[in-house]
């Protein structure tokens, strides 16, 4: 949810106008606005190369996982991971976009760890799998735009663990 949702939703839930204050959260976020574009932009337009080299650089951590046995052996279940790859990459970018880790949280957190153990998904895995999209999509931004990218990748992260 955006700040200007949370803000209108909290006034009309109190009977009452915006605070200065809370005008003052929106004018922040508006501001932001063409930054946090930007960094979605470039996630999204990237998103195949990004999801690509982050899969390769965790079967190089975890190289069970695609051997014989292993979590992602076959191509079906290789497959998979890489779709859930590029869902956790859009996933972020919704948070990004709304300014807001709410959006993470209600459409791809809850339940994510039971869903996972239920299918026999390391979670250890997931939080490498990750922190290699993390490492791969911000190596793209510039350190400014990292730096307000990161705790969105961080934040589903530590759902992970």
């Amino acid at each position: 949810m955006s700040v200007i949702t949370q803000v209108l939703l909290q006034a009309d839930d109190e009977l009452r106008y915006p605070t200065l204050d809370e005008l003052q959260s929106i004018r922040d976020f508006l501001q932001t606005g063409s930054q946090r574009v930007r960094i979605v932009s470039v996630l999204t337009e990237n998103a195949e190369k990004i999801v690509k080299k982050s899969t390769e650089d965790l079967w190089k951590i975890h190289p069970e996982y695609i051997a014989p046995g292993g979590n992602a052996a076959g191509a079906k279940q290789r497959a998979q991971c890489i779709r859930d790859y590029g869902w956790y990459l859009r996933l972020i970018t919704y948070g990004i976009l709304a300014g807001d880790k709410q959006p993470i949280e209600e459409i791809g957190l809850i339940g994510v760890r039971e869903m996972y153990n239920n299918l026999n998904v390391p979670l250890v895995g997931m939080a490498d799998a990750l922190r290699c999209l993390k490492a791969s999509a911000v190596s793209l931004l510039s350190s400014e735009d990292a730096a307000v990218a990161e705790p969105y990748f961080d934040y589903v992260i530590q759902a992970m663990l």
